[in-house]
């Protein structure tokens, strides 16, 4: 069954528990994050299939994730700062521009594995994870979840320096397996490994 999601098409991706820090200067975006905070609802990050951030409405790719709103902050007259968290991947199915050029899609939240616990073949990933999270501090706060490879796969796609769009096929992929062995195989390459 599908749902109304307002969405914001970034040049970056979110995914879930991830942090993601965002400035809002564009009305539509004031007036829908100013919405999400009163009601206490959420919005989609989705990475820009086509067009650019400002102005003119940009097209998404299809999955994207749930942004819920952790904290906010207006230093300076006219832009809203604020801190989003991801929740729930979705498949968008259709979408529709309202007059301000806000994006509204129709969604389907995608499944989510159970928690599975890091493979023994992959366990080598896991201390530098823990080095890069302790340096992250406020950008990775706790409670970490090393134990999770949906988890540990997830925060390395966005830590390793790869393009948006090889992100956005992480973030695509359902099988958390294929993700762990896909960052196992960049750290391999890269000699990032076993320096932990």
């Amino acid at each position: 069954m599908s749902e109304r999601l307002p969405l914001f098409p970034l040049n970056t991706v979110l995914f879930p528990d991830g942090l993601l820090p965002l400035r809002i200067f564009e009305a539509r975006y004031m007036d829908m994050v100013t919405r999400c905070m009163r009601e206490g609802s959420s919005f989609g990050v989705c990475l820009i299939a086509a067009g650019q951030e400002v102005g003119e409405t940009a097209l998404p790719h299809e999955v994207g994730t749930e942004a819920r709103i952790e904290s906010w902050d207006m230093a300076e007259p006219g832009v809203l700062s604020i801190m989003v968290r991801g929740a729930r991947r979705f498949r968008v199915v259709d979408h529709e521009v309202e007059h301000d050029g806000l994006l509204n899609g129709e969604v389907v939240w995608l499944d989510e594995p159970p928690v599975q616990p890091v493979p023994e073949a992959q366990a080598e990933i896991l201390p530098l994870l823990k080095v890069l999270a302790a340096e992250a501090g406020d950008r990775m706060p706790p409670p970490h979840h090393f134990e999770d490879a949906a988890w540990v796969g997830a925060r390395y796609a966005e830590l390793l320096p790869i393009p948006a769009l090889a992100r956005q096929r992480l973030l695509e992929l359902d099988d958390v397996q294929s993700r762990l062995e896909i960052m196992q195989q960049f750290l391999r390459q890269h000699g990032l490994l076993g320096k932990a």
